[in-house]
């Protein structure tokens, strides 16, 4: 830059840093050519003095462009202290505006001044100069339009304030009326006084032109201005602030270029020529509102208190209602709070005149416009006040309520929409329409007597139309009704009808089916009082059996929710409709099964991403829920419902971490895209995003406890610098850690922020000072391994401090250990099972609970200060990645790769957990009674009545681990095979050992007694069978296999003679004398391991299936395979004939199902799901178990979940889903009419048909 330019900026710095707005002019100068969008951002936050100190650092464009910027911005006085040092450049480098004298000829036309408070809005002036460019060439008329105070005059005002506007379009100058609700003589007025300033004008341009006597009509009036418009005046814009009525618009239908601000958009149809419009939205966006508010107290925006962006958020940002305020701030700057709850109590006369605008008070302003709709209009927007806040209605659902037809409530809605009493969404067909904030305001406050009703009115007028059920259509209306029929009820305190419909299991039904549960469950909780006066009992009912089959009934096809819901316990409102239900629907061809025994400790259960959940955790009020993981996504929904209220695409690869900051504002989140992202919670916006300091994955984030000092600590895999600590209005970070060797895989702050944890792969422990970022203390978990340290490294996955900060938990490898904070001494040891790992841990808030995810499916809760374990919460069908409590510890989270997220009540697993049962199990069905042996999760033995669950008997807990069970039918025994190979035989109930037998030397797979009781059967690991008399100890060898046997049956030829007949993984079958132990057949079955087998109910015939994806048919007459059944695209594991031995139903690993027709070996049916589920199977895992009814009609089958099969269609009848997943066997009663199984958590279902 010259000197002579510089020297001259330096000399006026002063004033220009004092009087300019720098975000006025960097629009202008980024357009030059001289600023960049990043030299814009650093200016931003501190303005004028930032600006100029950035262009003493430019050339001579630079200073040319700032001088045009001035001038451009009416600056004239500003801009001639720059003049006489302009530097000399060529003509075609930059085009200088010299200070015409815009403002004069504005101020001559009666433009009005820029307020005293003024905010750009850009993109809608450019808008509108967009507009009026095309009256370059041609009469016409441009429609600024928009609602009360929504700032269409300060628009248009600011649009004319452009030289190159008014020199290149309107060099006859710009003329301003202000119009307002006029009558005709009012209007007379106006005009001749108009006429007189354009007459007074011209006459001082030209001595010789007169004036003319005042027009006496309007009629005159108008021939008078068209005279002076197109003959004095030629090219010159009119501008019509504020006008009201047509009548008046035409008096200026004269032929010259006019601009109009109204609330009525129709208005300009009344008159000719070319038209064109610009729509202003009703808010200023939040910044925009906050800088408003600064200026008015002299202030900075980001130094208002919090009541500033409260008062901008509840008004939506409405231009008038933030400028009413901001003045009245100017005198009374300690009143925010008394304006916020002014505004919220929709309190709108106190928010008086003090600005210049028209209407004394706020609700003046909204009064006015509906004083202008016709009296039949007004009625039928007051009805409007029953709708919600930012919902958006069609019509069909105000011809619902106004009882007309679809076509005349578009009619009268397209009133309301052009005089912008009604707001119009054109980017749904058919359209939505909704209303401002303030007019709802309004509306309500206006009244407020009649609300309930208002709301009355909507409740009747639906029960009318929908006498006879709800709509199903899905549309919009049918939306809008499921989602706010409840309200509308709520609102006109029609308690009955709102019972009635909140308390019925067709309701549910149907909303769940249209609009998924979270709707529903909000429901619950949000008229929870008012359902709570009826029976508290029943809405928690109610709201129990939406929270644990939520993501049931997410899924599509849609379930059963009768069936669903029989699985409630026998004293719930829901299970006992759903069992009447399911009766009458029993009486014309109904399959459904009646859960006898429950125990479900999940709260809420959320399956909110499609893959695995990597982290998940509360807001610090404990009212929301994030969640991230494998699906690259963010999300947030409600902790009592799991309504959905954000979802963001958060990265570009898996997301390892999410945080909440203190005030729940900000969510942060961390990759292995190595980004770690800070995000606007409420507007799901990108806040803040570093992505240069990591090189490798980010593992985990988390802010700090507190608001004092707003920090953000990550960690990663990078060699070094794995931890850094960010200040998160700085780019980049603030402090960085260093002594890791090996990735940090966490990091947590202590309650008071003074230290920070991390854990590592190095296994080490660290504590950090926060304030110097300087090691405080190193732990050496890996010591607390000696046995195994050489062999593997020690990766120390997680900490969490304790409440008061004076220990501190970690977990590695299957142990948790908890530390004292001062001495680093080891206070307590937990070490969980040996078969599983610890994924996270969390310490209670509240308790001296511990909650731990394990990678075998489930969550613990141990107390540290008893060393005890308190409860297992099961429930997860794959590894538990994340724990954690509610911040007032009344609640855990917990999520999975099983997709889901579960949240619990502590209080009540903590005092109910369950014992679970192992799925390999044996059932006695004996004349209604039902007996159900399996070993637990302690190892020990238990014996159960299946129709009360109640425990027969428990053996104590067993040396080895317990494989297999089995009941004997003729004494009270039971049979149980180990790990260790010993096989024992206990007597039910008094525990007493009849029989120990020894001889396999590796697990026992499998045992069975023989009908009479005599002989029991067990196989194994060993590859052998063995046949005991098992009361003397006698014992017959089978061997023959090559590798393990798991299972067996009894081949009977003929009524004397029964064989054994075995299987194994080595491809195999073969049948033996049971007597003698001779190896009677050895035949080579499949080229894989053989899965299953099963004898053909007369013994003349069985099937084999296999890993080779075959199944095939044998007849024991000759051993010969009779049928190779093909066609299956996976492993073949079950196969089942039916009883009258016409059929082979086989299942595979993909979850289909097989008809073959044993006659000629042809494919009769497949039986599979529409589409595949969300575990990628259509049967929810393996086919694992197939059971024919006895008269051959229906086919049970389980695997993920159990479904009943028509046989002749090959559809599904009824589908039980289990809590738990990966379903062995069922076992099923000989009239067909009970059910038993276990699933992998270990929950016992025993299941009746209901009748």
């Amino acid at each position: 830059m010259e000197e002579g330019a510089r020297s001259c900026l330096l000399q006026s710095r002063s004033s220009l840093e004092q009087d300019i707005r720098a975000s006025y002019l960097m629009d202008h100068m980024i357009s030059d050519g001289v600023l960049t969008g990043d030299e814009e951002d650093r200016i931003r936050s501190k303005q004028a003095a930032a600006l100029l100190e950035l262009l003493l650092r430019k050339d001579n464009q630079a200073y040319i462009s700032f001088y045009n910027a001035l001038v451009r911005e009416s600056y004239g006085d500003l801009a001639s202290l720059l003049h006489n040092s302009l530097p000399l450049v060529s003509p075609e480098c930059i085009m200088l505006y010299y200070p015409v004298p815009v403002q004069a000829v504005l101020s001559e036309g009666g433009v009005p001044q820029r307020p005293v408070v003024f905010v750009s809005r850009p993109a809608l002036v450019n808008r509108v100069r967009e507009k009026l460019y095309r009256l370059q060439k041609e009469p016409g008329w441009v429609t600024v339009f928009g609602m009360a105070g929504s700032g269409k005059s300060v628009l248009a005002a600011e649009a004319v304030r452009d030289h190159a506007l008014i020199t290149e379009c309107f060099p006859g100058g710009v003329h301003w009326l202000s119009i307002g609700q006029l009558d005709r003589a009012d209007l007379l007025v106006r005009i001749q006084s108009l006429c007189f300033r354009l007459e007074q004008q011209s006459q001082e341009k030209d001595p010789s032109s007169s004036l003319h006597r005042p027009p006496g009509s309007l009629e005159e009036a108008k021939e008078r201005l068209r005279f002076l418009m197109l003959r004095r005046y030629p090219r010159s814009l009119l501008i019509l602030d504020d006008i009201w009525d047509s009548s008046v618009l035409r008096a200026f239908d004269i032929q010259c270029r006019v601009m109009l601000t109204t609330r009525d958009r129709s208005l300009a149809d009344c008159v000719s020529g070319f038209k064109s419009e610009v729509a202003v939205e009703s808010g200023l966006e939040e910044d925009q509102a906050l800088e408003i508010l600064a200026l008015y107290v002299n202030g900075k925006p980001q130094r208002l208190p919090e009541q500033a962006r409260s008062i901008v958020r509840e008004c939506k940002g409405s231009p008038l209602v933030v400028s009413l305020i901001g003045a009245l701030l100017r005198e009374f700057p300690d009143r925010w709070a008394y304006y916020l709850h002014t505004l919220q109590q929709k309190k709108f006369k106190r928010i008086r005149k003090s600005s210049s605008y028209d209407y004394d008070a706020l609700d003046q302003a909204m009064a006015a416009s509906i004083q202008v709709l016709s009296e039949e209009h007004r009625e039928l927007y007051i009805d409007l006040t029953v709708l919600e806040k930012d919902v958006k209605v069609p019509a069909k659902v105000l011809s619902v309520l106004w009882d007309l037809e679809p076509e005349e409530v578009e009619d009268v809605l397209q009133d309301f929409v052009n005089k912008s009493l009604l707001f119009r969404d054109c980017h749904h067909r058919p359209y939505l329409y909704y209303l401002h904030d303030l007019q709802l305001d309004f509306l309500a406050e206006m009244n407020r007597s009649g609300l309930e009703s208002l709301h009355t009115k909507v409740v009747r007028q639906y029960q009318q139309r929908y006498s006879q059920g709800p709509p199903t259509s899905g549309d919009e209306e049918c939306l809008y009704w499921f989602r706010f029929l409840t309200y509308h009820m709520a609102k006109a305190n029609l308690t009955q009808e709102l019972y009635s419909l909140m308390f019925s299991l067709d309701w549910v039904r149907t909303k769940a089916q249209i609009m998924g549960p979270a709707h529903l469950i909000n429901d619950y909780v949000e008229y929870g009082a008012i359902l709570d006066k009826e029976n508290s009992e029943v809405r928690g009912h109610f709201q129990e059996f939406l929270s644990l089959n939520g993501h049931q009934l997410e899924q599509r096809p849609f379930p059963d929710v009768v069936q669903l819901a029989l699985s409630q316990p026998d004293s719930s409102e829901v299970y006992r409709q759903a069992l009447l239900q399911a009766q009458e629907r029993a009486t014309r061809g109904g399959l459904y099964l009646d859960w006898v025994s429950l125990k479900s400790l999940s709260r809420l259960v959320v399956q909110p991403h499609q893959g695995s959940i990597y982290a998940a955790c509360f807001s610090h009020d404990g009212t929301k829920i994030a969640s991230c993981g494998s699906s690259k996504t963010l999300r947030v929904f409600k902790s009592t419902s799991g309504e959905k209220l954000l979802e963001i695409q958060a990265h570009d690869d898996e997301v390892l971490c999410c945080a909440f900051s203190p005030d729940d504002r900000l969510l942060a989140t961390c990759s292995s895209d190595r980004k770690v992202k800070v995000w606007n919670v409420e507007r799901g916006t990108l806040m803040r995003m570093f992505e240069e300091e990591h090189e490798e994955q980010v593992n985990h984030c988390q802010f700090t406890n507190t608001r004092r000092r707003l920090l953000l600590a990550t960690c990663s895999n990078d060699k070094g610098v794995c931890v850094c600590l960010w200040n998160i209005n700085k780019p980049s970070s603030q402090n960085t850690m260093f002594g890791h060797l090996e990735p940090v895989n966490h990091c947590c702050f202590s309650p008071d922020d003074a230290y920070l944890s991390t854990s590592s792969s190095d296994g080490t422990l660290k504590l950090w000072e926060v304030s110097s970022a300087n090691e405080w203390k190193s732990i050496d978990v890996a010591d607390m391994f000696p046995e195994q340290r050489e062999q593997t490294a020690v990766m120390v996955k997680c900490s969490t401090w304790s409440a008061d900060g004076r220990t501190i938990i970690c977990a590695a490898r299957n142990a948790v250990f908890v530390f004292d904070v001062e001495t680093a001494a080891m206070l307590l040891e937990i070490r969980t099972s040996r078969l599983s790992t610890v994924q996270y841990c969390h310490s209670c808030p509240s308790s001296n609970l511990v909650a731990i995810a394990l990678s075998h499916y489930a969550v613990e809760l141990w107390d540290i200060e008893t060393s005890k374990k308190m409860a297992d919460c099961s429930g997860h069908l794959s590894w538990v990645h994340g724990v954690q409590f509610s911040p007032d510890g009344s609640l855990l989270l917990s999520c999975s790769d099983d997709q889901t997220v579960r949240v619990w009540e502590t209080n009540r697993v903590h005092t109910s957990s369950a014992v679970c049962l192992k799925r390999d199990s044996d059932v006695l069905f004996n004349n209604g009674d039902i007996t159900v042996v399996a070993a637990d999760n302690r190892n020990r033995l238990q014996v159960r009545n299946g129709r009360t669950g109640a425990v027969m008997f428990q053996s104590e807990d067993q040396e080895s681990r317990i494989r297999c069970t089995a009941i004997c039918s003729q004494t009270s025994a039971v049979g149980l095979g180990r790990e260790d190979g010993t096989i024992q035989v206990l007597e039910v109930p008094s525990g007493t050992s009849l029989a120990t037998l020894q001889g396999h030397t590796r697990t026992v797979l499998h045992c069975q007694f023989t009908p009479e009781g005599h002989t029991l059967i067990t196989s194994s690991e060993d590859t052998t069978i063995r046949v005991w008399r098992w009361r003397t100890g006698e014992c017959v060898v089978l061997e023959g296999h090559k590798e393990q046997v798991r299972c067996f049956s009894l081949l009977t030829t003929s009524p004397s003679e029964t064989h054994l007949l075995s299987w194994s993984f080595d491809g195999t079958i073969k049948v033996w004398d049971m007597s003698s132990g001779e190896r009677l057949q050895d035949l080579v079955c499949h080229q894989g391991a053989v899965l299953a087998c099963d004898v053909s109910p007369d013994g003349q015939l069985f099937a084999t299936t296999s890993a080779d994806k075959t199944a095939k048919v044998w007849t024991s007459a000759s051993w010969e395979c009779v049928r190779l059944l093909n066609g299956h695209q996976d492993c073949v594991r079950s196969c089942k004939f039916s009883w009258d031995g016409r059929r082979l139903a086989t299942g595979d690993d993909n979850g289909e199902i097989r008809l073959w027709n044993m006659k000629d070996g042809t494919l009769l049916k497949i039986c599979s799901s529409d589409n595949k589920d969300a575990m990628d199977s259509l049967h929810g895992g393996w086919v694992t178990d197939l059971h024919f009814s006895p008269d051959n009609t229906v086919l049970l089958s389980t695997g993920g979940y159990i479904k009943w099969w028509n046989v002749e269609k090959g559809e599904a009848l009824q589908t039980f889903y289990p809590t738990g997943a990966n379903l062995k066997r069922i076992h099923v009663s000989p009239d067909f009419s009970t059910f038993v199984t276990i699933d992998n958590i270990g929950i016992l279902y025993v299941l009746k048909k209901v009748e």
